[in-house]
């Protein structure tokens, strides 16, 4: 199938949960439910994964794939736990969704897949024209530097 079971991926965030409480580590469970992301169920397939997976021990549920408003708020409203979504172009603003019930919003990979589009529009500019335009607007060593050592 698309997705594990339900029951074995209990088992799993249950070990997860196990292991952490006797270890003592402060560990969150997001539990990911991919049956919009994968197209392999909706919100009631979503809901029952979900409180399977919150009585296995997981602390939040995430939902990549569902951004469209209903089925959102449906979720938030289903789900006794914060819900985080994947969000990206085309995805509402994070207001809105904050408002819908989400509790934490993910970029996922979108990030790197936009850096990505400009390394190959400036691939593309050096070797069809000999310019370096796609580049501007870099960040500079300095400023990138002191953005990797905030929190230090």
């Amino acid at each position: 199938g698309v997705l594990r079971p339900v029951a074995e991926q209990a088992e799993r965030i249950a070990a997860a949960r196990e292991a952490a409480d006797a270890g003592g580590v402060p560990l969150f469970v997001n539990a990911r439910i991919d049956t919009f992301l994968r197209g392999a169920g909706g919100v009631d397939a979503t809901l029952e994964r979900a409180a399977a997976f919150r009585a296995a021990g997981a602390d939040g549920i995430f939902v990549p794939g569902a951004v469209e408003p209903g089925t959102v708020k449906e979720l938030a409203d289903g789900i006794d736990a914060p819900l985080n979504v994947l969000v990206g172009p085309g995805a509402p603003p994070v207001a809105e969704l904050a408002a819908l019930g989400v509790a934490r919003v993910s970029a996922g990979s979108s990030v790197a897949l936009a850096a990505y589009a400009v390394v190959r529009r400036a691939a593309r500019e050096l070797l069809d024209t000999g310019t370096y335009g796609a580049q501007t607007g870099g960040l500079g060593y300095g400023e990138l530097n002191s953005l990797l050592g905030q929190g230090r």
